[in-house]
């Protein structure tokens, strides 16, 4: 079953922002982009108008006026490709702002493993699963990498929410057949890999190409899977050619177990690398305390990383060095981590790299003995975030021919920000809510971006679109 399309070629005018590489922002104003059925941007034309585009790219297009949806960015507007989440736990979403006072180990014992053993119930599952899309979609994230559970109708019940409700995703059923709760662990590592297959049977039967949805290999992190198991997953990778998603290093205690579970390995890293889960199509979350030689080796196979700055610093895990692992040659991009992450909005995950970036710049604890300079140089810009939370988050997913810019050729997987713009004699008792961004008109629309990265929420979010399909609208 083919993902629902437009009914009509589309035409956007307005303002454009976008991340062109690491570090700026491009800024296309007065312009106009086309997007044909199959939701793939087919021109891009700046500057021009709606008359313009009716009477150059229309004839080009062999389009008439009569099958286009036009829709105009108003001022104070602009259009921003969607946000990808490259790090989530969708059953997770309940417990959300519910930490206790647990670093990571002691978290998933008392809130996770419990919660996400309750969703074998589908009835419960199908409430989280689809408020979670539905949140995630207003939030303004058009692409997410979910980790499920291990139950597979409540996993396939995530990919059929997604692929009806329009979220481009990755769905991922957990495997852990080891170091968890008897009431929720998978049999063997044969029950493992044969549920993973059925997973990944029934995200194909829905969606055979993967366009919109697509499976994701899933061992939860090394100490939950057997040798067994992950050296089933390798293989199965090998054989099909599916991502893999996992975690590493994102706490001190869970790299002593490692060290104690697998003596015969260098390292975390060399634990993936030995049973083939660590290659090109390989997303890494947190890797917070990886030594050099992990960091090269990650590098070397060409393996993404999924920063989650609001679960490190939740859970008090750590301080990933972003601009350390970016150096490397390493592909970033961010993730909400729910629930060890507080919010579904990957926003919130970007202005919260850019603090945590000038956490590592501060001249005390564990950096303080690096120069200042170097220190200084950790710090993460605005316009850095917002690469990471779209063009960054492509490459990581694997989707960078696809998604995460305006260029012709790509979908169009993008949200219309609105930011409120202040009355010139405002009423004392307007009560009207235009959200968390006050414009006044004099800032500059690179410090209008900053106030919106570092004061936005939901309420900024008026419309998203995925592969050209409207999927979500702020009433």
């Amino acid at each position: 079953m083919a993902p629902p399309r437009s009914e009509k070629n589309q035409l956007f005018l307005g303002k454009f922002i976008h991340s062109i590489k690491l570090g700026e922002l491009e800024y296309l104003d007065h312009s106009a982009i086309c997007v044909d059925k199959s939701g793939k941007i087919v021109a891009l034309e700046t500057p021009c108008d709606q008359r313009e585009a009716e009477e150059k790219l229309y004839p080009r297009l062999g389009w008439s006026a009569d099958d286009v949806t036009v829709t105009i960015a108003e001022d104070g507007q602009f259009f921003f490709p969607g946000f990808i989440d490259t790090h989530v736990h969708a059953p997770q979403y309940p417990n959300v702002g519910v930490f206790g006072n647990s670093t990571l180990l002691d978290w998933l014992n008392t809130y996770t493993f419990p919660m996400e053993a309750s969703l074998s119930s589908l009835p419960k599952a199908r409430r989280v699963y689809t408020r979670v899309v539905r949140q995630m979609l207003s939030y303004g994230t058009t692409t997410a990498a979910y980790y499920a559970t291990i139950h597979v109708p409540a996993t396939n019940l995530l990919a059929d929410l997604c692929h009806s409700m329009g979220q481009r995703a990755f769905i991922g059923r957990v495997c852990m057949d080891n170091l968890g709760p008897d009431y929720y662990l998978d049999e063997s590592p044969a029950a493992s890999l044969s549920a993973t297959q059925a997973s990944i049977d029934h995200i194909r039967s829905i969606d055979p190409s993967f366009d919109l949805v697509s499976p994701i290999l899933t061992p939860r992190f090394a100490p939950a899977c057997s040798r067994e198991a992950m050296r089933g997953l390798g293989k199965l990778h090998i054989e099909t050619g599916i991502p893999i998603q996992t975690h590493i290093s994102e706490n001190v205690n869970e790299i002593q177990l490692v060290r104690e579970m697998f003596p015969d390995c260098e390292n975390y890293a060399d634990v993936y690398d030995k049973f083939g889960l660590l290659g090109k199509k390989t997303i890494l979350a947190h890797a917070i305390h990886l030594t050099q030689e992990e960091a090269d080796l990650i590098a070397g196979k060409g393996s993404k990383i999924a920063h989650c700055p609001c679960s490190n610093s939740a859970l008090t895990s750590g301080e990933a060095r972003v601009r350390w692992l970016l150096e490397k040659g390493i592909d970033v991009g961010l993730g909400t981590d729910m629930s060890g992450g507080y919010s579904p909005s990957v926003l919130e995950a970007a202005r919260q790299a850019a603090l945590v970036s000038n956490h590592l710049a501060m001249p005390v604890g564990k950096w303080s003995d690096i120069p200042s300079k170097e220190r200084e140089h950790a710090k993460l810009s605005v316009e850095e975030v917002l690469h990471l939370a779209t063009r960054g988050g492509a490459e990581v997913v694997g989707l960078a021919d696809k998604i995460g810019g305006f260029e012709v050729g790509k979908e169009w997987d993008a949200q219309l920000i609105g930011l409120g713009l202040v009355s010139e004699t405002p009423d004392e008792d307007d009560m009207t809510d235009m959200g968390n961004v006050d414009i006044f008109g004099w800032e500059k629309w690179e410090e209008r971006i900053a106030k919106w990265v570092f004061n936005g929420d939901d309420r900024n979010v008026k419309k998203v679109w995925v592969r050209g399909r409207l999927v979500h609208e702020r009433k």
